[in-house]
């Protein structure tokens, strides 16, 4: 199959080998969220009680979500290439509506097993399906337009930070909403409340300019080119990183300091602000993003074969590890001596049923769980790609 088939049918094998690739390592942090012993009583990147490989274990993991926005905005530029605008724009308000209702309903229901929705939870599903919203109402506007706009909102959304920066400043439900999230809840209802994990106009502006690089998977760049292309966009982002990250003056929230040694003062400087994303946190996570899909152009091996099965039905994978993980944690929870009123308890002043905050294992037992979690979704997502692919009538399932 050449390049310009692959375009027609939607599928560019790169993408979905670095998708398939962020969602398996997406799963690491969501295993250990249910499973290490400080996952809900310490944050992992707390430099004065983490160690090395626990920080790299919460670390890499930071690269999934940018990624993932991105190539979704690669994706949809390719969908571009064989709808109309207008086909276009109504599948992405449809779909993206579709996500923020599997947000509340599904997956904060998979995150909490909570049947009574005291926590409905805004994470990354939530923000990108409002930017698939407001992404199918711009892109009418023109190319170059479109991604002026989404460098704006990349490059410019951490000025808002000198706002917060005040020690008087006191950030609202809307200012979460749009811009720092910072874990926020709100209450909604008598004991009901919303969680802002993922303040979405940052994400909107990394899946405007995924968009605008679909371009370059079109006839008009040849492989060569777009290797090229992608090498120096790589180069460029990282090297913006360094230096900005370097001189303490803009592109993320928290500056970084000279520590006692030299790794935790590394450490420091590569632990920039996720929630939101901040300008540096974007050039960190897609610079190599860049670099890696140069090289996987025309990688064909029995483990690209593997990995793309898992990129190919990414938000399948997504609800069914989370419910996944979730289940293997009840699991344990009862095999561990805990009873049904302790259930009560798990969900009273914390959002998560059947996790205990203080109680849980060491890292390598995380590994070991994520490992099997993995491996064992595999042919659960090799089915549905291939149910998928014969049944391409049934149009409902390009919204799973």
């Amino acid at each position: 199959m050449n390049v310009s088939e692959k375009i027609l049918q939607n599928r560019i094998d790169s993408i979905d080998i670095l998708r398939g690739i962020v969602m398996v390592i997406m799963a690491l942090d969501h295993v250990r969220d249910y499973f290490h012993i400080t996952a809900n009583t310490d944050d992992p990147l707390n430099l004065e009680t983490t160690t090395l490989a626990l920080f790299y274990t919460r670390w890499i993991t930071h690269f999934c979500a940018p990624i993932f926005v991105f190539l979704s905005g690669c994706s949809i530029y390719l969908q571009s290439l064989r709808k109309t605008k207008i086909e276009l724009s109504k599948f992405l308000i449809f779909r993206g509506l579709w996500l923020v209702f599997a947000e509340f309903i599904i997956i904060s229901f998979g995150w909490t097993f909570n049947p009574n929705y005291n926590f409905i939870i805004l994470q990354v599903i939530w923000a990108i399906g409002i930017s698939m919203i407001l992404l199918g109402i711009l892109i009418h506007l023109p190319y170059k337009l479109l991604l002026a706009l989404g460098l704006l909102i990349v490059i410019g959304h951490n000025l808002f930070d000198i706002a917060e920066s005040n020690p008087d400043f006191k950030p609202g439900f809307w200012w979460d909403l749009f811009h720092s999230g910072h874990f926020s809840a709100y209450t909604y209802a008598k004991n009901h409340a919303v969680f802002i994990v993922y303040p979405f106009p940052a994400w909107t502006g990394i899946m405007i300019t995924g968009y605008c690089a679909g371009k370059l998977y079109t006839q008009a760049h040849s492989i060569e080119k777009r290797i090229r292309v992608f090498n120096y966009l790589g180069l460029t982002l990282i090297a913006i990183f360094i230096v900005l990250r370097y001189t303490n003056i803009y592109g993320d929230p928290i500056p970084w300091n000279l520590n006692k040694d030299f790794i935790s003062t590394f450490l420091s400087f590569v632990n920039v602000n996720k929630y939101p994303p901040s300008f540096l946190f974007i050039c960190m996570t897609i610079g190599p993003a860049f670099f890696i899909l140069s090289y996987l152009e025309n990688k064909n091996n029995r483990f690209t074969r593997i990995i793309s099965n898992y990129g190919r039905v990414p938000f399948f994978y997504y609800i069914a590890h989370i419910y996944w993980i979730h289940l293997i944690a009840a699991i344990l929870f009862f095999i561990n001596g805990n009873n049904l009123e302790n259930i009560k308890n798990t969900g009273q002043n914390f959002p998560f049923y059947f996790v205990i905050p203080g109680e849980g294992y060491p890292l390598i037992v995380v590994y070991l769980i994520w490992i099997f979690v993995v491996l064992t979704l595999y042919p659960l997502c090799k089915w549905y790609d291939l149910y998928k692919k014969s049944h391409k009538e049934n149009r409902w399932l390009s919204y799973l």
